[in-house]
C-alpha cells in the first residue's frame, strides 16, 4: 500500500472521531443531531489541527456486539460520516466495533471512504464479547462484489484480547499480510490508551517487509518521538482530548502539539503535507 498516495505523506498521522452512542446501544440519548453535532466538532478540530486522516468509530457503543451491528447503527454511521466527508477534504476511514468489518465495507462503498479498520481479520482471539474468528477469506471476496477500492488496516493481537495459545507476533504479523492480505497492520498495547512497546513494533516492522505497520493505540507527544522511530504512520485518539479523558471531545491545541511532536520524528522528507485539509462547503 502507498501511504503517500492515500494520505499525501509515508508517514500519515490518523485522528479518532468517536461517536457519541448511536441508536440501539445502551446509551443511546435520543438525538441523532447530537451525535451530528460532536463528530463535525471533532473532525474539524482533527483538520484543524492538521492531521492526515481520520477514522470514525462507534467507540461509545459499548458493550459491542460481536460481529454484526444493528441496522440502525450502519444507517447512523453512514449518515454521519457522509456529513464529515462533505465538511473535510482528508482521507476517512471507519472501524465498526467490535468487529463488523461487513458492515464498514459497505459503509465504505456508499460513501467512498478510502479506508476500514478491522480489530480481528485472521486468527481466532478470545474477547470480553466472546471467541472472534477472523473472516479474511469472506471479507475480502465481499469487497470484491461491492466493487470498492477500501483499504484494510488490520490489527495483530488486537488490545482488549488474547489469542488462543500463544502465537508468534513475527508469525501473526506474516499472516495478517500474506494469508489475510492486509493493506496495513495494527499494532496496539494491551487496552485503549496503552502504546505497544518499541520492540514489539520492531519485529512487527521486520515482519511486515514493507507493509505500513501503524501504531494502534497509547501514543502522546511524549512517546511518539521513539515510536515512530519502528512505525510507519499512527492512529491517535485520547491524548488529543481536553485533559487527556477519553469521555472528553478532541483539543485542537492537543492536536498541533502531537502532530507537531510527529513531524519532527519523522525525517524532512516524509513531512509531505497538502496545503489544505479542511474544504468549506456553502
Amino acid at each position: 500500500m502507498d501511504l503517500k498516495q492515500v494520505f499525501k505523506t509515508p508517514n500519515p498521522i490518523i485522528g479518532v472521531v468517536h461517536l457519541l452512542p448511536l441508536p440501539t446501544s445502551p446509551r443511546w440519548g435520543g438525538s441523532l443531531k447530537a451525535v451530528i453535532d460532536r463528530a463535525e466538532q471533532e473532525a474539524t478540530a482533527l483538520a484543524a489541527g492538521g492531521v492526515d486522516g481520520i477514522i470514525v468509530e462507534n467507540f461509545f457503543d459499548a458493550p459491542f456486539p460481536k460481529d454484526h451491528v444493528d441496522p440502525a447503527v450502519v444507517s447512523a454511521m453512514t449518515v454521519v460520516i457522509q456529513r464529515l466527508m462533505n465538511m473535510v477534504t482528508l482521507p476517512i476511514g471507519i472501524n465498526v466495533l467490535r468487529n463488523d468489518a461487513q458492515s464498514a465495507f459497505a459503509i465504505a462503498a456508499c460513501v467512498q471512504a478510502q479506508f476500514i479498520r478491522v480489530n480481528v481479520w485472521t486468527g481466532i482471539m478470545a474477547t470480553d464479547q466472546g471467541m472472534i474468528e477472523g473472516r479474511a477469506h469472506e471479507l475480502l471476496r465481499y469487497r470484491r462484489e461491492l466493487g470498492c477500492d477500501v483499504k484494510v488496516f488490520a490489527d495483530v493481537l488486537v488490545k482488549h484480547a488474547r489469542p488462543l495459545g500463544s502465537p508468534n507476533l513475527t508469525t501473526a504479523v506474516q499472516d495478517t499480510i500474506e494469508r489475510g492480505l492486509a493493506d496495513a497492520v495494527i499494532l496496539s498495547g494491551w487496552a485503549t490508551g496503552s502504546p505497544p512497546s518499541l520492540e514489539d513494533l520492531e519485529l512487527a516492522s521486520a515482519a511486515a517487509q514493507g507493509t505500513p505497520v501503524f501504531i494502534g493505540s497509547g501514543a502522546d507527544w511524549e512517546n511518539i518521538p521513539k515510536l515512530m522511530t519502528a512505525a510507519d504512520g499512527v492512529i491517535v485518539s485520547s491524548s488529543l482530548k481536553r485533559q487527556g479523558k477519553r469521555s472528553q471531545a478532541i483539543d485542537p491545541i492537543r492536536v498541533s502539539r502531537f502532530v507537531e511532536a510527529t513531524r519532527r520524528s519523522v525525517s524532512p522528507e516524509n513531512q509531505t503535507k497538502p496545503a489544505s485539509s479542511m474544504s468549506l462547503h456553502s
